[in-house]
């Protein structure tokens, strides 16, 4: 009979729950009374609550409450959303990185009772270091010279090949789509394509895999940019673009050169940009890279081996 009991629950912590799940018309499908729930004008029943509990992934007791919890992210959050940072994580984000911290915390007891060094490159860097000896220092430590993206095929083999390189210098890297593995809980690519959790003895690596192949290879590179910096953080890299923050700043430049070597794009740019056909110039250019278009279009600006008036005539 107590299943059926009627609970006097705030609206306001299940328009919370309802948010954070970031199933709300699937949810107002299962749940016929919700939008009655949430005015006020019915009550849930006890089974009811577990169930709406447990397809929002909040603990029950939490529904219990009169407000809200404030729950925030563990690491620096350099999610955007335009010109703003995003503040509010989903549950499936939150998830993920609790997730990936207790098996940190559980690697690092065992590297640490095993009496293992802590890594020498974990915060060897700092913002204001030249770009090209940070890059130089990550590819050094992974065993990969500059022109190493060009002697694989694909873009999936490129980034199984730095993978494995990282894994041997001691850097897990995790790369997943889902929750867990709850396939019903998938990641949003447009919420975050990545984390890292900094540690000098079990550094950890995240990478959302419903992301294309070029976006992880260029999160990838920017993760490895924020362990070299001792920085934990998790950001989304809308069109490339780091948030307003100078650590975020340093890492996109550090994983630009360390996928686009100043000195090896410097060899195919004046030949390359021959061709009448622009598109094609910076799909190749991708190609030998293994990144993606707007990456080389970005590294070419940047590096002033063409400038927005040469773009906007070759592209016109």
């Amino acid at each position: 009979m107590a299943s059926f009991v009627r609970i006097d629950v705030s609206p306001e912590v299940l328009e919370w729950a309802l948010d954070k799940s970031g199933k709300r018309a699937q949810l107002q499908r299962q749940f016929r009374m919700l939008d009655k729930w949430l005015d006020g004008e019915v009550k849930p029943t006890l089974r009811q609550l577990e169930d709406f509990a447990k397809k929002t992934y909040v603990p029950l007791g939490v529904l219990f409450l009169r407000h809200p919890p404030r729950e925030e992210l563990p690491i620096a959050n350099f999610r955007t959303f335009g010109d703003d940072l995003v503040t509010e994580p989903s549950r499936n984000l939150l998830d993920t990185v609790h997730l990936m911290a207790r098996r940190q915390a559980w690697l690092r007891e065992y590297l640490m009772e095993e009496g293992y060094e802590p890594k020498s490159f974990v915060g060897s860097a700092s913002t204001s270091d030249d770009v090209v000896h940070v890059a130089d220092s990550i590819r050094s430590t992974l065993g990969l010279a500059h022109d190493w993206a060009e002697m694989v095929r694909t873009w999936e083999e490129a980034l199984s090949k730095v993978f494995r390189r990282v894994e041997a210098a001691g850097i897990m890297v995790v790369r997943n789509g889902v929750v867990g593995n709850t396939t019903a809980r998938k990641l949003d690519v447009t919420e975050f394509r990545g984390f890292v959790l900094a540690d000098e003895y079990a550094p950890v690596i995240f990478i959302n895999g419903n992301d294309f192949k070029a976006a992880q290879m260029f999160t990838l590179a920017h993760e490895l940019a924020h362990i070299w910096l001792g920085r934990s953080g998790v950001f989304d890299l809308a069109y490339l673009q780091p948030a307003d923050d100078a650590v975020e700043k340093a890492c996109n430049r550090i994983a630009a050169e360390f996928l686009v070597p100043t000195e090896v794009l410097k060899r195919h740019v004046p030949q390359r940009l021959q061709n009448l056909d622009y598109e094609t110039v910076f799909q190749g250019l991708a190609r030998n890279f293994k990144v993606s278009p707007l990456v080389i279009a970005k590294r070419v600006l940047d590096m002033g081996l063409i400038n927005y008036q040469f773009t906007a005539k070759r592209t016109a």
